[in-house]
């Protein structure tokens, strides 16, 4: 999982899902993009790291927002998940780039509280840096599901949870 956003300063009084950071110049933010690499043969790993995140982020009065490729939310799994059916909205993508456009407006908007979209390859810095300006702006979280290219097995790299922050580094 790779992940971006302002952490110079952490409050105590936060959640988890809701931490306030402030940068340098003293501006609040709780923008953040995160990258989630996962493997398509082990979706259970995934949801258990991904869904306490957007059960929190339910409670919240806005939306949460799914711009899925080709798959269909079903509204049994919504519900056994734990999420509010009544603040889950999902939008089929027709092509990556359309994804990353819509990710940066609804984020700008400030409607959901989380924004999560399916790209099959790498972010561009540029795509990176707009979406991390449109959650800043939104005050909302964003998640790039990209699966872990097969090709990755077989050169023997190990597919696992990377974390890349500002609290980090």
């Amino acid at each position: 999982m790779y992940t971006s956003g302002y952490a110079n300063h952490l409050t105590p009084s936060t959640s988890a899902a809701g931490n306030v950071a402030q940068n340098s110049i003293g501006r609040v933010s709780t923008g953040l993009i995160s990258e989630v690499v996962y493997r398509e043969d082990q979706p259970l790993l995934t949801q258990l790291l991904l869904l306490p995140l957007l059960q929190q982020l339910g409670q919240q009065s806005r939306w949460q927002l799914w711009l899925t490729p080709q798959q269909k939310l079903s509204r049994e799994w919504v519900q056994s998940a734990g999420l509010p059916l009544a603040k889950v909205m999902q939008i089929n993508q027709l092509s990556p780039c359309d994804t990353v456009e819509s990710m940066v407006r609804a984020l700008r908007t400030g409607n959901y509280s989380v924004v999560i979209g399916w790209l099959p390859e790498d972010l561009s810095q540029e795509e990176h840096l707009r979406l991390t300006d449109a959650a800043e702006e939104g005050n909302a979280m964003g998640f790039i599901m990209r699966p872990v290219r097969e090709d990755s097995y077989r050169r023997g790299q190990h597919p696992g949870l990377k974390i890349h922050s500002n609290v980090y580094h």
